[in-house]
């Protein structure tokens, strides 16, 4: 029997959408283990987020050092690697974000853990569930390890729910800090005020049937009046159409909002497989055989240029009547 010990991304004071997925998952294999969730938060400024993590953790282990203001694998993956160790913990999880894909790698081998990326769900206590052909077939991981170590795919499971009381908090020294060589140079993201990709609500992707960037720009329109996140399919990235950021799929990302709108998609299976597990799905596109209608909760055959004012000027008249 050992604890679970689950590394939380963090947004200001509190945690970020995605680390509840993790926790969601650790709180299962914790019940088929016999031990305990430990929630760790690693990076500068962290402790503003303990209180929101004790809603979701009875333990939650704090290591705030200005040198971990950067995410970096060569940082973390010892930081996690360590706290395990200090508490006992022979199952480290976090979710299959761009920083849980690099970092749990290196803590599993620092731990010496088997892995299982990716996961969509809990079989056993050492058998988990992953999706495998963009989705289309799922696989069952065995890992004979003593130590383990999980990616969770956020699309795919339930959040952890709030404790009916909060959890304690304690700080925790990150021992000392290597970066094997490695270099932070900066940081370049595009600047937004919607909501990102991985924590919104409310998805509206545009497609290559858009035609061109300029046009993008009445996805955009659609999108802030929804309070949405803008995506775009992999056709729109590489046509130069949106940043490659935007990208909803296999090789972009894997979301889950509650509404997801597609626009001048298509359908392809590696759109399908970052956005299918949506909770409402409506499709908007002028071929009646377009394969995003297979998915689709609601489907409207018609153009983006008919389609778009008249969805904005509806949920304005919702908004104005509300």
């Amino acid at each position: 029997m050992g604890n679970v010990l689950t590394f939380c991304e963090t947004s200001g004071s509190s945690l970020r959408s995605s680390a509840l997925a993790a926790l969601g998952v650790a709180n299962q294999v914790a019940a088929n283990q016999g031990g305990d969730v430990i929630a760790l938060l690693v990076g500068k400024g962290v402790n503003a987020a303990a209180a929101d993590a004790c809603k979701y953790a009875k333990k939650v282990v704090v290591v705030d050092n200005d040198a971990l203001e950067h995410p970096m694998a060569e940082t973390y993956a010892p930081v996690i690697a360590k706290i395990a160790g200090e508490h006992g913990a022979n199952v480290i999880v976090a979710t299959a974000t761009s920083l849980g894909k690099d970092v749990i790698p290196r803590a599993a081998v620092a731990l010496g853990a088997g892995m299982a990326s990716e996961i969509s769900g809990v079989v056993s206590k050492t058998e988990f569930k992953r999706p495998v052909l963009a989705g289309n077939a799922y696989v069952t991981v065995s890992l004979s390890s003593d130590n383990q170590a999980i990616t969770v795919r956020q699309s795919e499971v339930e959040p952890a729910a709030e404790l009916g009381a909060p959890g304690e908090s304690i700080a925790a020294d990150a021992g000392t800090i290597d970066t094997q060589g490695a270099e932070f140079i900066r940081v370049e993201t595009s600047k937004s005020e919607r909501p990102d990709l991985n924590d919104a609500a409310i998805v509206v992707s545009g497609g290559r049937g858009m035609k061109n960037g300029e046009n993008f720009k009445h996805v955009e329109a659609l999108c802030d009046v929804l309070g949405a996140a803008m995506g775009a399919s992999r056709a729109a990235t590489d046509a130069g159409y949106v940043p490659s950021d935007l990208q909803v799929g296999q090789t972009g990302k894997v979301v889950a909002p509650k509404l997801y709108i597609a626009i001048a998609i298509s359908g392809a299976i590696q759109h399908l497989a970052g956005m299918k597990n949506s909770k409402v799905i409506v499709a908007i596109n002028k071929d009646p055989e377009a394969p995003i209608f297979q998915v689709a909760d609601y489907g409207l055959v018609t153009t983006w240029e008919k389609a778009i004012p008249e969805l904005i000027e509806a949920v304005k008249q919702v908004k104005a009547s509300a």
